[in-house]
């Protein structure tokens, strides 16, 4: 790709962008939320048209011109978007092949669909019948289930943008090994990842993009197959035009009359699964989060983290069986959303897209929903007032947006990520339940949310913090509860926890 320019109306999101992929290289592209790494991708995978753009596109050493994805496709170029590409009700195998149909005659040969898609889930690690709707699985399954389907293609060139972003630890290290399998079988990738150790794990090269334009291209690797030559702190330097310190920002201890006092108290907390009632998701959970404290939940997929979080606000998820919710040493009720968001509670889903936005709406719409009521004058929502609160937040959590005006589904996952929280920030809640707060974001914007969740508990509220990135728990936590089928299997102080001790209790079902 040579002197790539991609404009949208009022943003220049790619100028004079070079970048170069050899013959069976897994290259990383890195780079800030919103440095224009999607963009390129999708230039690169004909999203972006053949005409749209400036500049040239040359593969096996002739030019090309793709009017579309699918052109891309017969030239053996495939795409992984970060966004989930699934029909929800179709099955595993039908969404394997959509659009790449096994036929015989014009009819699907069903027994040759269900052979290849078995097959197919076998190598990126699916253990489910391929006639499973892919409704039913977690967003981490589903994602696999977009690499079968990229897989089911004749590739030549992989591009997988934050393939690892919904997976667990042990899901993404067999991910991680399938790339390297198709890098020794010749097939390259171009891999866009904000995590930097799985980079210098897999990465030969690495092209790093900063505000649009090409900053450089390093070496991971000295020798093939060897240890990774590079730092982290390199590749970061790069991304953000100088030296992060420190991953994880200084705490400012809350020095309240109330500091330490029990702010939430969930006591016996057990939940079936929405569909099958016999099976227990949550199973009799108890856990405090204090005043001024941060409380991490740390557990493999499948450990009932978010069906914990999310039976919690409002009962969203399953079937509540038994259990209380106190808050502030009062028992509260939280059957419905409004009921929790009323007892204080607040809660930022894992998928900010599906759950957290409206991302045809603007960034002044989004970070009002909750609080409508406070914003209402004679009945009528106050424009004035509206727009007001949302220019603070945008200029406060540093949301890269030129106007408040602008729809949400234009910014990067980062930006979104920053217009979830300014909205439950604005809704004044005394307990903030954190989901994955930071998957898909970059080592820059990453602090700033981090920052954010530190000036929140030195306020006094309370957080409870469910992550994957056990770095990030250890970072950002004072306690830690793990998770297992369920159940908590354990309670680690900040002084005794370290990724052993919480891979011990996040795999045995009792401590």
């Amino acid at each position: 790709m040579r002197g790539i320019t991609k404009t949208f109306p009022g943003v220049t999101a790619l100028s004079g962008v070079n970048l170069t992929v050899r013959p069976g290289e897994i290259h990383a592209v890195c780079g800030e939320n919103g440095a224009g790494k999607s963009t390129l991708m999708k230039v690169l995978s004909g999203v972006h048209p053949h005409g749209s753009y400036e500049g040239e596109i040359r593969f096996l050493g002739e030019p090309v011109a793709f009017k579309d994805i699918r052109a891309g496709e017969r030239h053996g170029i495939v795409i992984i978007h970060q966004e989930l590409a699934l029909v929800p009700y179709l099955s595993i195998a039908e969404n394997i092949f959509l659009g790449n149909e096994r036929a015989r005659r014009g009819v699907v040969d069903w027994n040759e669909t269900l052979r290849r898609a078995k097959v197919l889930m076998g190598r990126v690690g699916l253990r489910e019948k391929p006639q499973t709707p892919v409704a039913g699985l977690g967003v981490g399954r589903q994602q696999l289930v977009e690499i079968a389907k990229a897989l089911a293609k004749e590739v030549r060139l992989l591009i997988l943008d934050e393939p690892t972003a919904a997976l667990n630890d042990e899901d993404s290290a067999k991910l991680l090994e399938l790339i390297l399998e198709l890098r020794d079988q010749g097939i390259a990738s171009v891999v866009i990842s904000h995590k930097l150790n799985e980079i210098r794990r897999i990465a030969d090269r690495v092209t790093i993009l900063r505000d649009g334009r090409t900053i450089e291209t390093l070496t991971v690797r000295q020798v093939p197959g060897g240890e990774p030559g590079l730092a982290e702190d390199r590749i970061i330097r790069g991304m953000v035009g100088r030296d992060l310190d420190q991953r994880f920002p200084d705490r400012t201890p809350y020095e309240g009359e109330d500091a330490g006092r029990t702010l939430l108290a969930v006591r016996g907390w057990t939940v079936r699964h929405p569909a099958d009632h016999r099976r227990t998701v949550v199973d009799d959970v108890s856990l405090t989060v204090r005043r001024g404290e941060i409380v991490g939940v740390a557990g493999l997929m499948g450990a009932g983290r978010t069906e914990l979080a999310m039976s919690l606000f409002g009962r969203s998820y399953g079937r509540y069986v038994a259990g209380t919710v106190e808050v502030d040493g009062r028992e509260v009720m939280t059957r419905t959303v409004p009921a929790a968001i009323g007892a204080g509670l607040a809660y930022v889903t894992e998928d900010r897209k599906a759950y957290g936005l409206n991302l045809i709406d603007t960034i002044s719409r989004n970070i009002s929903l909750v609080s409508l009521a406070g914003m209402r004058r004679h009945g009528v929502v106050d424009e004035h007032h509206e727009r007001s609160v949302a220019e603070r937040y945008r200029t406060g959590m540093n949301i890269k947006a030129p106007t408040v005006f602008e729809q949400v589904g234009r910014l990067s996952g980062g930006n979104q990520q920053k217009v979830v929280l300014s909205k439950w920030i604005h809704a004044g809640p005394e307990v903030l339940i954190l989901d994955e707060p930071t998957r898909g974001i970059d080592v820059g914007a990453k602090y700033e949310i981090y920052t954010v969740v530190d000036r929140l508990a030195a306020q006094g509220k309370g957080v409870l913090f469910i992550s994957s990135e056990l770095p990030e728990l250890l970072g950002m936590c004072d306690r830690i509860y793990t998770m297992a089928e369920g159940r908590l299997t354990g309670e680690v102080a900040r002084a005794d926890a370290t990724q052993e001790v919480l891979m011990r209790r996040m795999t045995t079902d009792r401590s």
